[in-house]
């Protein structure tokens, strides 16, 4: 079993007795993979480790999201099956044994818990996240090649040989680690969904918020267009744009409101765009290379200084083009590119170029 946590250290003890429960004559282990939890999970996993040989934590530094850690923590496994599970206690534990009777004895590649189909529900969940489910689901199909009743489910076991035969395919985007398998499969898998009861978080609080939903999307970009355009850049791009907005918009109440004169206007909102653009950057677009304190500074000395030389490539061609006799609208746009992917390239090497606790 491969568990991703982040601040579920009140769930861990629970979790494992009702393993032991559950699989109890079968051999087996949990690889817990933490992403640093400030509750310091990892440390209660490792106490409960050195009595318990079934029981291995990876611990991760500078790097967040399930799944990346759900990759990991199965790469690092001899196992022949392994089963993805939450910490929560919101999957059903006790369908681990039917999984691994279903696989041993049929040819099968992945069976996966299913909320939707006959038989399973979505329990006592809110009718808003129920509802935002259905469409996650309904989107999935862009991108998946099977019929799934839950695509979106976090709780499935996969042959072993077959997972590492898909893992440098994988987008390791966001948290629906199972969707990206199937998206990622050049040939269809053989699988199986059995029903189960989707159960309430025993403690601690949901890891489901705007940045989660927002991620998804950049997994269904990733599966469908990323062979083209890298999906960060796509990210990247459109926080470029928002960054336009707000220079012109500050430009507009430092130069028309308040009646300062345009060198000041243009240099300050130059100075807000690009710490604007950074900031988002930082939080969205390299969300898993997130940097702080002082990596946060140099940080965005690095992207300002990246950026300038972008602004002076951007100008450069596009007068270049226009003198040329190209169109002002071809060559300006020309400029906006070449200007976008440098920054966009040298920033991805040197701003954020490795992983930052």
């Amino acid at each position: 079993m491969i568990v991703p946590t982040f601040n579920e250290r009140e769930n861990i003890e629970e979790l494992i007795v009702r393993l032991e429960q559950v699989l109890k004559g079968r051999d087996w282990e949990v690889i817990f993979v933490d992403d640093d939890s400030p509750d310091d999970t990892a440390d209660l996993i490792r106490e409960i480790a050195e009595h318990n040989k079934r029981v291995r934590c990876i611990h991760r530094i500078g790097r967040r999201g399930l799944s990346s850690a759900s990759i990991e923590g199965m790469l690092s496994s001899s196992a022949t099956y392994v089963a993805i599970i939450d910490a929560d206690m919101q999957h059903d534990e006790k369908l681990l044994s039917t999984m691994l009777d279903v696989l041993g004895k049929e040819e099968l590649d992945i069976v996966s818990g299913s909320r939707y189909m006959k038989g399973g529900s979505l329990g006592e969940w809110a009718q808003s996240r129920a509802g935002i489910s259905k469409v996650a689901t309904w989107l999935s199909k862009v991108v998946s090649r099977a019929k799934l009743t839950d695509p979106m489910s976090g709780f499935f076991m996969i042959r072993r040989q077959v997972f590492e035969d898909l893992a440098p395919q994988l987008s390791g985007i966001g948290f629906k680690i199972l969707l990206d398998i199937f998206a990622s499969s050049s040939k269809p898998l053989r699988y199986r969904e059995l029903p189960y009861q989707f159960r309430c978080r025993q403690a601690g609080v949901s890891k489901l918020d705007g940045m989660a939903a927002w991620e998804y999307i950049l997994l269904l970009l990733d599966k469908s267009i990323g062979r083209f355009i890298p999906v960060r850049f796509i990210s990247f791009a459109l926080i470029g744009a928002l960054g336009v907005a707000v220079h012109l918009l500050i430009v507009d109440l430092l130069f028309k409101g308040f009646g300062k004169d345009f060198t000041s206007s243009q240099s300050i909102a130059t100075f807000v765009a690009i710490t604007s653009n950074y900031t988002m950057n930082n939080l969205i677009t390299y969300r898993d290379k997130r940097l702080h304190g002082w990596h946060w500074l140099r940080g965005w000395a690095s992207f300002a200084l990246i950026c300038s030389i972008g602004a002076l490539a951007n100008v450069g061609i596009a007068s270049f083009l226009f003198f040329e006799h190209v169109t002002w609208v071809l060559a300006s746009v020309s400029g906006i590119l070449v200007g976008a992917v440098w920054n966009y390239s040298v920033s991805a090497t040197y701003t954020w170029n490795k992983p930052s606790a």
